[in-house]
């Protein structure tokens, strides 16, 4: 194989290893909420697994023996030992609990942009995808009049974004007409 191949090959592996990295980073540090779908899985438990759920409006999620578990607000990791713990009290020895996000909840885009609406959450979006997602600006719109309500802020709490910050599911990105 020759040596400029071999290089690109290496390459290649290495960004997706980052990248890899990355999404993991995000996934570990994630917030489940509201319109989130997981999987819950506990080895050997057919009846205690579910392939796909989506979160309820109040990010919970009923699980047999436990009720209505509350996920918003946990990472995935926390919901895993909530899960565990309460399997433990007396319906499994040492159970083995993995919940993964499937799909994020989606993130909000309006004001001065082609295509105002939600869109499905990629791990990565940014304020450009985003716009790009939504058609691009309008002619109208403001290269600097770009904000961010957090899902997780108090609601009408907006701050001012760049092109290039990083969003999260649940955000609203509001672009602002410009005047000039």
């Amino acid at each position: 194989m020759p040596l400029i191949r071999l290089l690109g090959l290496v390459l290649l592996l290495t960004g997706a290893s980052i990248a890899n990295a990355q999404n993991a980073e995000v996934a570990e540090r994630y917030r489940l909420g509201s319109g989130d779908v997981i999987s819950i899985s506990v080895f050997g438990e057919e009846d205690l697994s579910f392939e796909r759920i989506r979160l309820s409006d109040a990010a919970t999620v009923p699980y047999p023996f436990l009720g209505e578990v509350r996920a918003k607000g946990r990472t995935p990791s926390e919901l895993e030992d909530l899960i565990t713990e309460g399997l433990k009290d007396g319906y499994l020895i040492n159970p083995r609990v993995t919940v993964n996000v499937l799909d994020y909840r989606q993130f909000y885009v309006n004001g001065a942009v082609e295509s105002p609406g939600g869109y499905a959450f990629q791990p990565g979006m940014t304020v450009r995808k985003a716009i790009a997602l939504a058609g691009g600006r309008t002619d109208r719109a403001s290269n600097t009049k770009m904000f961010v309500n957090r899902d997780d802020e108090a609601e009408g709490t907006e701050r001012p974004v760049s092109i290039d910050e990083r969003l999260q599911p649940g955000d609203i990105l509001t672009i602002e007409e410009s005047f000039f």
